[in-house]
């Protein structure tokens, strides 16, 4: 699956278009991919930064969303996961890039033991059908941050200011994948049903 023959498709944050993806970042999150098949599962991230009185439901994470078709069927089994992310330990450090301000906070969730591995197996996968012959290696990845359940908020702050950031590997630090609001996580989920 190298450039030639792979057609990255990122869908983050439950989006069905650009909007809300800052366009600093899109060189960037052209690359997100390559860069996640390569990283240490252990080093993966997504902080979210939002009003401080917004308080997810509990049990709700992010889901790390995969999806790798190949071109050629059954030249590799298919992927379609949801992984679960899980939220940091308190003194994970935050994106530096954008310090919350007055009334913000930092959510940072990682990837639980479970999830490590399991990225670490379609990684090899990925790999294995790299190695393949011809148009054997080609398909189609889709990768996604799902924080929709996050979102479920109180009426009231529903319009208030809610960023995405992403960290695949510790060395590059975060990049934002997307800004907007609560209710405008909701009403893209909604829109995709």
């Amino acid at each position: 699956m190298n450039r030639r023959h792979l057609l990255t498709l990122l869908c983050l944050a439950t989006l069905t278009a650009c909007g809300g993806i800052p366009l600093r970042s899109i060189p960037r999150l052209m690359q997100l991919s390559g860069d996640l098949l390569q990283a240490q599962p252990a080093e993966f991230r997504v902080a979210i930064q939002l009003d401080q009185r917004i308080a997810p439901p509990a049990a709700s994470v992010p889901m790390l969303s995969i999806q790798l078709t190949p071109k050629v069927a059954g030249a590799f089994a298919p992927v379609d996961k949801k992984l679960p992310l899980q939220l940091a330990p308190a003194t994970e450090p935050a994106p530096t890039s954008a310090p919350p301000g007055p009334g913000r906070k930092w959510l940072i969730y990682s990837l639980p033991p479970a999830t490590q591995a399991e990225l670490g197996r379609i990684q090899a996968m990925v790999r294995h059908a790299q190695s393949q012959p011809g148009d054997q290696k080609g398909g189609q990845l889709s990768l996604g941050i799902e924080q929709t359940d996050l979102a479920l908020t109180q009426p009231q702050l529903a319009n208030t200011e809610w960023s995405t950031w992403l960290q695949v590997k510790r060395a590059e630090g975060y990049i934002q994948v997307w800004s907007g609001t609560p209710a405008q996580l909701l009403a893209m989920a909604q829109a995709r049903r």
